[in-house]
């Protein structure tokens, strides 16, 4: 008998046009041979499936079904394709542990804890996996931009400490080159704002997943921001101003050496389902280290997890059903 699905998407941020992009690739991949797939749309102005004549549904939010002329619809599982709060800060994961439904992807702690930059550098620090140095600032709770000049080294990147996408991020080369300003820029995303240290080497970033219990590394991408680009933003990630080689054309002791600290990583954070570990190699120092752990990765035909599973051998389709199975046998 065929499963009932749920595929989440929207949100409540910037990043909800990116859930909809994500939320497209994953629900044509979705095999309905297995699944029933209904995608819910969570928005600002309510939480609502679309009939293929244009009505709209709205979710009874009790116990997350909804009722279809005179049929009752529950969901085995949910699918989250939602980049940004509530879906990849582990609030739709609190709601949905309640109501006992299963879902794809990280718990609600650690989700939570990786959406917060802050916290998941102090996490894996704190369990020897190499992080940049970094200062939080909390709006309107710090003096000046003075208290960053003193406790880091030049270049660093300033950016919202919860969120993702790069949005309200910057490169500063130096204290007189408008710190002010970024720190400003990053403080209309979020309340509390991140300056991190710049570590000099080349940028890889890698999907990693549980099957079976077992924890799958998929193949290394090299990520070069294009020459007119300072870093990998928002335009870098999204509209084509960056150069990603999917398998990484990389030396195969760095290989390892990254594939087993996203393992490392994955671990101490307990993650779950599919994330996507963002890592800067250190070639003077031989290891990489850990810029970010996003539990949310996008799913869009060009993003970067779909390129890897593609290099991999697999079809999107065949992943998918693993993610989803993944959260039944978890």
């Amino acid at each position: 008998m065929k499963k009932n699905i749920a595929l989440v998407t929207g949100g409540f941020s910037g990043e909800a046009i990116i859930s909809y992009r994500s939320a497209i690739t994953i629900d044509s991949n979705l095999d309905r041979n297995l699944f029933n797939v209904f995608k819910i749309d969570i928005n600002p102005q309510g939480w609502f499936y679309e009939l293929t004549d244009g009505r709209k549904v709205e979710v009874d939010k009790n116990d997350f079904s909804l009722q279809m002329d005179n049929e009752k619809i529950s969901f085995d599982a949910v699918f989250i394709g939602m980049h940004g709060t509530p879906g990849e800060d582990g609030k739709l994961q609190g709601y949905f542990d309640t109501l006992k439904i299963p879902y794809t992807g990280c718990s609600a702690a650690t989700s939570a804890i990786t959406f917060n930059k802050r916290y998941a550098t102090a996490v894996a620090g704190a369990s020897g996996v190499p992080v940049a140095k970094s200062v939080i600032l909390i709006k309107n709770n710090f003096g000046s931009p003075d208290e960053v000049i003193a406790n880091l080294k030049f270049p660093v990147f300033v950016k919202p400490n919860n969120g993702g996408s790069s949005i309200g991020m910057s490169k500063v080369n130096d204290p007189s080159d408008e710190l002010g300003v970024a720190i400003e820029k990053a403080f209309q995303e979020d309340d509390q704002v991140l300056v991190e240290e710049m570590i000099e080497g080349r940028e890889f970033t890698v999907g990693v997943f549980k099957s079976l219990g077992n924890i799958i590394v998929l193949p290394l991408t090299e990520v070069r921001a294009h020459s007119d680009k300072a870093f990998f933003d928002f335009e870098a990630k999204y509209q084509g101003k960056s150069e990603e080689t999917t398998p990484a054309e990389v030396d195969e002791v760095i290989a390892d050496k990254i594939r087993d600290m996203a393992r490392k990583v994955y671990s101490v954070f307990n993650c779950g389902g599919v994330v996507r570990i963002d890592f800067i190699y250190n070639a003077k120092e031989g290891k990489p280290y850990m810029l970010e752990v996003n539990t949310i990765p996008g799913q869009s035909e060009a993003s970067i997890v779909p390129q890897q599973v593609r290099s991999m051998g697999w079809s999107l389709k065949e992943f998918y059903t693993k993610l989803v199975q993944e959260c039944f046998d978890s």
